[in-house]
């Protein structure tokens, strides 16, 4: 008879599992980031227009616009010119043509790459797979916006050629085309990121590319409006020195006055006030940093608009001279008038800086939208 043994269980031991032990992935923040996920969403959009023959459409039909305009601007400008001055004199000119003509063409593209960035997804189905993965929203975001801005800078740079072009001209810095295009690309990323906004907020592919269009609007045209409709607000009635004819002047005669100062109540403009809606402009923020001649060329756009920005930030003048009136060629040689000097500060850092927070802030909005669970959706919002 063999012996029975017994084995004796401890109810504290846990039974023993057969088979892999699943262990749930770690919880990431939705603003973690890494190379690979920003890089794998990337690719993804970047690949989906490729494959689409309106892209190769799109920039066939930028480099012939940009082009013909190019040309055309040329051959107008060396008619016109050609036969009073030298290259180097209206080279700027045309620097400033073509540098206008490309930003405005980005300004107009740029929001059609992003602004359907997540809608477009979300009702096409395709998003809700990615929010699946292990991808986190930021990585989500920042690689729709990545690529987004990948796109934008192709068409940049099928215009540098043209770029170059007006540069061989002469009479604008070598150095003016590299900072052109690094501003032109840092504002185009703002209007990437604040077009991938509009895109997360919106459950409609048509109402975020008009939203995005009136923000592009907004800081391109309707800043020009604004800073013109607060003139009554910034001028007021002050005591003013002038320089000029005096009060009891008889206007009957014939004879040149001389002029002597008083002290007159005049409508001051306080532009040291307002100028940052004009800073905040694109167009201005290329001009004031592209790094161009100065107003001893008067056919430079550039720092004609750069100077008149800096000018209208200086404030008014201190005082007036008005010995020109009645005859009176110049003021005289003893007499020093105060005037506002344009400020040497350059404006575009400013501007430019508003313009990326405006991008970040999208950014943001799109991280938020893309965090899962998602406790309201509009109405009609496709999940999967």
């Amino acid at each position: 008879m063999n012996a029975m043994s017994t084995v004796t269980l401890d109810e504290h031991q846990p039974p023993e599992e057969s088979g892999p032990v699943l262990v749930p992935p770690t919880r990431r923040s939705p603003w973690s980031m890494t190379w690979h996920g920003v890089r794998t969403v990337a690719v993804l959009d970047l690949r989906q227009r490729v494959r689409s023959t309106r892209w190769a459409v799109a920039l066939v039909a930028w480099f012939l616009v940009v082009g013909a305009i190019t040309l055309l601007s040329t051959g107008a400008i060396s008619s016109t010119w050609g036969s009073s001055g030298s290259r180097a004199e209206y080279g700027p000119l045309l620097f400033g043509v073509v540098t206008f003509l490309v930003l405005g063409l980005g300004l107009l593209v740029t929001p059609t790459l992003t602004s359907t960035a997540v809608n477009g997804d979300r009702n096409a189905g395709t998003l809700a797979t990615l929010q699946v993965t292990l991808l986190t929203p930021a990585e989500i975001a920042m690689g729709k916006l990545l690529a987004a801005w990948v796109a934008s800078l192709a068409f940049l740079a099928i215009s540098v050629p043209f770029l170059a072009l007006a540069l061989a001209f002469g009479g604008t810095p070598v150095w003016a085309i590299v900072r052109v295009v690094v501003l032109v690309a840092l504002l185009l990323v703002a209007v990437c990121g604040i077009g991938i906004g509009f895109s997360a907020l919106t459950a409609r592919t048509a109402g975020s590319t008009v939203l995005t269009f009136v923000a592009v609007a907004t800081l391109t045209i309707f800043s020009l409006i604004f800073y013109a409709v607060t003139f009554p607000s910034i001028t007021t009635t002050e005591q003013v020195r002038v320089y000029g004819t005096p009060a009891t002047w008889d206007y009957s005669s014939n004879d040149i006055p001389e002029c002597e100062w008083s002290t007159e109540s005049r409508d001051v403009m306080h532009t040291e006030r307002t100028w940052w809606l004009l800073g905040i402009n694109p167009f201005v923020i290329v001009a004031d940093g592209a790094g161009t001649g100065d107003l001893e060329n008067r056919t430079d756009p550039l720092a004609g608009i750069r100077d008149g920005v800096r000018t209208l930030r200086a404030g008014p003048d201190p005082e007036l001279d008005e010995c020109w009136t009645y005859g009176n060629d110049s003021t005289a040689d003893d007499v020093v008038v105060q005037r506002a000097e344009p400020t040497s500060t350059p404006v575009w850092p400013w501007g430019l800086a508003f313009n990326l927070l405006l991008g970040a802030g999208g950014f943001a909005v799109a991280v938020r939208r893309l965090t899962v669970p998602q406790r309201v959706l509009p109405r009609g919002t496709r999940v999967a």
